[in-house]
């Protein structure tokens, strides 16, 4: 069996789902499976994915379902994947050609049942780094230390043993397409350590219909997923009151778009919640202005 699962969550992305294609057919290292999961596109993307089948240059597995949103996908990837390793790489963005035998070499030599996997750079199409290098007094590290006490900005691309990514499935909520990824690699964080590798592993750009740039419609849309989100990192053991308190105002947000009177009783901190009352208000009312066609 490969090691490694490479797997593309894809919805209507024909257009540009190209690129990793190619990125994919040029690596130096071929010991991987590219894993598709067409979350209901209506274009032509399974005639595509066929045509690159029937190349046999790469192996790729077409998995499509009805549309449930990126979380949605990720829990069916997560369900299908068999190798012991796996890594995201979303329909816009592609791996350099070196990627493959970096993340091989680096868990052949490092790896071990006592990390949850890799740590690696995300980089812009022209080689800039997005946000900061990892840090390099240290071999490894969990995500949340990375990002709140060594000061880790941008985001990584993130390489895990598919052992624990089956765990902490994702919830899906009636007519609703989205759930904060993250919690899934807080949940693993608790347990483990990642490897860090100051390698790129991905070149990302950020289209107008990615999700990035389209945040506060999700938020206006997926409040139950917010919610949740923001409920499960208050829960964090090893986090700041202050870190509390600003997912609480989120936390208060959402639940006013849900009419939902009942958001003090189902908090983890009823005091940090009650005082975040007026802020999460606000950003209710931020949110609800800029998303009014919605």
């Amino acid at each position: 069996m490969k090691p490694l699962t490479i797997f593309t969550p894809t919805y209507n992305r024909a257009y540009c789902l190209h690129k990793c294609y190619e990125s994919l057919k040029k690596q130096t290292c071929k010991d991987f499976v590219w894993l598709i999961i067409d979350d209901g596109s209506t274009d032509n993307t399974k005639g595509l994915v066929q045509k690159w089948i029937n190349e046999s240059i790469i192996e790729i597995i077409y998995h499509y379902q009805e549309n449930q949103g990126m979380h949605g996908a990720h829990n069916t990837a997560y369900q299908l994947i068999e190798t012991e390793l796996n890594v995201c790489i979303d329909s816009d963005d592609y791996m350099p050609i070196q990627a493959v035998a970096k993340i091989l070499a680096m868990w052949s030599t490092f790896g071990s049942e006592h990390v949850s996997g890799i740590i690696g750079l995300d980089s812009f199409p022209n080689g800039e780094i997005i946000g900061s290098r990892l840090p390099d007094n240290i071999k490894s590290s969990n995500l949340f230390d990375l990002y709140y006490f060594h000061g880790v900005t941008g985001d990584k691309k993130l390489v895990y043993r598919t052992e624990l990514t089956k765990k902490y499935p994702y919830p899906v909520f009636q007519d609703e397409k989205y759930v904060g990824l993250a919690y899934k690699y807080y949940k693993i964080d608790q347990q483990y350590k990642m490897l860090l590798m100051n390698e790129v592993l991905c070149c990302v750009e950020y289209l107008p219909d990615g999700s990035s740039l389209n945040m506060l419609r999700q938020y206006r849309k997926n409040p139950n997923g917010f919610s949740f989100y923001r409920k499960e990192l208050m829960k964090l053991p090893y986090t700041s009151n202050s870190f509390k308190f600003r997912q609480a105002i989120h936390y208060v947000s959402s639940n006013l778009m849900l009419r939902n009177w009942r958001f003090l009783v189902d908090t983890p901190y009823k005091g940090l919640t009650t005082l975040a009352i007026p802020l999460g208000f606000l950003l209710y009312l931020y949110i609800h202005t800029k998303t009014r066609n919605i």
